[in-house]
C-alpha cells in the first residue's frame, strides 16, 4: 500500500501518451490546466482520459492583467468558467465566491507571475506557492523558495508540462489520507502537509532545456500576434460562456 499521494499539480497537455507517462512516474493524479481553453472543454477532456489508476483534476490557469502586464494564478476546483485577461483583484474575488483552491505557479518568473506584493496581498487567499518546475533555472527556484519560507506558504512543485517527457519529472506528495481528488482539494485548501519531489541530473537539464525551448516557441511574436492581440481567444472575457459577468473587470 502506498504511504503517499503523488501529484503533479500543473500540466498543459493530455493525450493517452501523457496517462502512461504519468503512471509509470507513479503519480496518482495530474492538473491539468491548458492555456486559453474554456472550463467545460478542460472538465470533458479531464473525465475522458481519467481512470481508476489516475485522477485528472481540471484547472484554469488565468491570465491576469494585459498581455504586457500579465500575472498567471492556478485555480482548480471551480464550478463555473472563469476568463483570462481580467484584472487580479476581479479574478480573486471570483475565485473566493467559488471556493476554489489558487496555486501561484512560477512566482516571479519572467513577466507571467506574481510578485512578492501579490503574494503578500493575497496571502489569505493563496493556498500554495510553486517551488521548483523544470522550466526554472536553479536561481530561479531558489528565489520561489525564499519567497514560500519568507512568507509562511506551503510549497508545491509540478513539471509544468507543456511537452508530453516532462509529465511526473517534478510532483508534490501529500500524506496517505488523501486518496482522492477531493481530498487532494481540501489537503491544498488546508494547507496540509506534504513534500516536494523532482528530479536532478541529466534528465533535469534536459527537461529544462526542451521546455524553454518551447517557451521561445510559445513566446514567438507571431504566437503572439495570432492568439493573445486578435481578441478572438476562446477564454476572452467577451465570449458567451461569460455572460457578460466579467465586463467590468475585464482588460480589453
Amino acid at each position: 500500500m502506498r504511504d503517499e499521494y503523488r501529484v503533479d499539480l500543473h500540466v498543459k497537455v493530455l493525450d493517452e501518451r501523457v496517462v502512461r507517462r504519468a503512471k509509470r512516474a507513479g503519480l496518482d493524479a495530474i492538473v491539468y490546466a491548458p492555456h486559453f481553453t474554456p472550463l467545460p472543454e478542460i472538465e470533458a477532456r479531464a473525465a475522458r482520459y481519467a481512470d481508476d489508476e489516475l485522477a485528472v483534476l481540471p484547472a484554469r490557469e488565468v491570465f491576469t492583467g494585459t498581455w504586457r502586464n500579465r500575472q498567471h494564478v492556478l485555480a482548480l476546483g471551480l464550478s463555473e468558467p472563469v476568463p483570462d485577461f481580467i484584472g487580479l483583484a476581479g479574478a480573486m474575488d471570483e475565485f473566493d465566491r467559488q471556493d476554489a483552491v489558487v496555486l501561484a505557479p512560477h512566482p516571479e518568473f519572467a513577466t507571467v507571475s506574481l510578485a512578492e506584493s501579490e503574494l503578500r496581498t493575497y496571502r489569505d487567499r493563496i493556498h500554495a506557492i510553486e517551488v521548483f518546475n523544470p522550466k526554472h533555472l536553479p536561481p530561479h527556484n531558489r528565489r520561489a523558495r525564499e519567497l514560500a519560507d519568507e512568507l509562511a506558504y506551503p510549497p508545491f512543485a509540478s513539471s509544468y508540462a507543456h511537452l508530453t517527457g516532462s509529465v511526473g519529472v517534478a510532483y508534490t506528495a501529500f500524506d496517505p489520507e488523501v486518496a482522492a481528488p477531493e481530498e487532494l482539494l481540501a489537503a491544498l485548501r488546508n494547507r496540509g502537509p506534504r513534500r516536494v519531489v523532482h528530479r536532478n541530473g541529466f534528465r533535469r537539464v534536459r527537461t529544462t532545456a526542451a521546455e524553454l525551448g518551447h517557451l521561445c516557441w510559445e513566446n514567438s511574436w507571431e504566437k503572439v500576434d495570432r492568439l493573445l492581440l486578435s481578441g478572438t481567444e476562446a477564454t476572452h472575457p467577451s465570449r458567451a460562456i461569460y455572460d457578460g459577468r466579467f465586463d467590468d473587470v475585464a482588460v480589453y
